[in-house]
């Protein structure tokens, strides 16, 4: 334990996901020692994995306008920034449910003109692979998605050449005003930092660590989801398919495996509670009963070639939203500065590409004239 504290820091992120190790990354351009802490074994290998693998192009929120903004501001940095994890050879099909939906065919093409995205017309030989007695119409976008184990050896890399240490297999137990400096970050192997600045980005851990530092949970939404990963037949292979807005199915090729995904608003969703009301969270059984099946049959009567679809296993994993957005499925971030003591920010992050967003936040803190006399560069 004491060699673990005994390097000093200036500031600490608390969980080592992309946004976690993104703004460690940041950080490291304002002070000269940085340091992550991860409670699981290897970065980047919880929700940061766990997930779609899809970069929001914004297609994703025709009722939440601002998120779907942002997404598109965020879209062509992220791709960019990140071209090496980027896997863009798949065309992007989005279909709007017929009867069903929350939108229609044309409020869609209306809300891809508002949010400035690109939507046309899918050709013809595509377009029949859908169900036209339960798809109203659908469109090509432009949207891509990403390697998931390429995005954590870059971030890897780019943290070790930066100099940020990072501590795996170290979890956070509380987050307290320290003596000498603004934060104590204390670990529950016994190991204690005090920093200028400390960031809890841990996700679906966030009500946990301020509830065991004695500080007001924030209003989350959880919910215990499956992901199933599955072996498109050679038709759908080169594909990316989302029904949408209502009965709502997706499916994305998820590169690090070379499989795709299938989600389903019905049956991904295993069990969900309101973390604010909640006295603890509800531990995931030893093996959860897949739904995949289930995914699969209803999602094969909007895309029949799906029943060619072989079933290969499931990413389990807990999902975080801001309550206010159950309305209307917007994805925005929350930044909480300074959140019930000096130097604890809080910060969620729903989508990987709205990391530019929180940098723009924390770009704009003043930190004390202490700490930009000792640690700014």
């Amino acid at each position: 334990m004491r060699s673990l504290a005994s390097q000093k820091y200036d500031a600490i992120v608390v969980g080592g996901g992309f946004y976690g190790c993104y703004l460690a990354l940041s950080l490291r351009n304002r002070f000269h020692r940085v340091l992550v802490l991860e409670r699981e074994l290897e970065l980047l290998s919880r929700a940061s994995y766990a997930n779609q693998a899809r970069v929001h192009n914004g297609y994703h929120y025709p009722r939440s306008l601002l998120t779907a903004s942002r997404s598109a501001v965020n879209y062509p940095r992220f791709k960019k920034e990140f071209s090496d994890c980027i896997d863009d050879s798949f065309l992007k099909v989005y279909g709007i449910a017929r009867g069903t939906s929350k939108v229609t065919a044309y409020q869609f093409l209306q809300f891809c003109s508002r949010a400035g995205i690109p939507a046309r017309k899918t050709p013809d030989a595509i377009a029949r692979l859908f169900n036209s007695s339960l798809i109203e119409d659908t469109f090509v976008t432009e949207e891509c998605a990403f390697n998931a184990v390429r995005l954590r050896d870059s971030l890897r890399r780019r943290l070790d050449e930066a100099g940020v240490t990072v501590l795996c297999g170290v979890e956070v137990d509380r987050i307290e005003a320290g003596k000498s400096r603004d934060v104590r970050v204390v670990a529950k192997n016994g190991a204690r930092w005090e920093v200028h600045c400390a960031f809890n980005c841990t996700y679906a851990q966030l009500n946990e660590v301020l509830a065991r530092s004695g500080l007001a949970k924030l209003p989350l939404k959880l919910e215990i989801t499956e992901l199933a990963l599955i072996q498109m037949p050679p038709a759908l292979e080169k594909l990316g398919i989302t029904v949408m807005d209502g009965p709502y199915f997706s499916s994305m090729p998820f590169p690090a495996r070379k499989l795709h995904t299938l989600s389903h608003v019905t049956y991904t969703p295993h069990v969900s509670w309101n973390d604010l009301e909640a006295n603890e969270q509800p531990q995931f059984p030893a093996q959860l009963p897949s739904k995949h099946i289930f995914m699969m049959r209803d999602s094969e009567r909007y895309l029949p070639l799906l029943r060619e679809a072989r079933y290969v296993d499931s990413h389990f994993e807990t999902k975080t939203v801001l309550l206010q957005n159950e309305i209307d499925d917007g994805r925005p971030i929350l930044c909480r500065c300074n959140y019930q003591m000096k130097g604890l920010y809080v910060v969620l992050g729903a989508k990987i590409d709205n990391i530019y967003d929180i940098n723009q936040v924390i770009e704009k803190e003043t930190f004390t004239e202490e700490a930009k006399h000792e640690l700014y560069q």
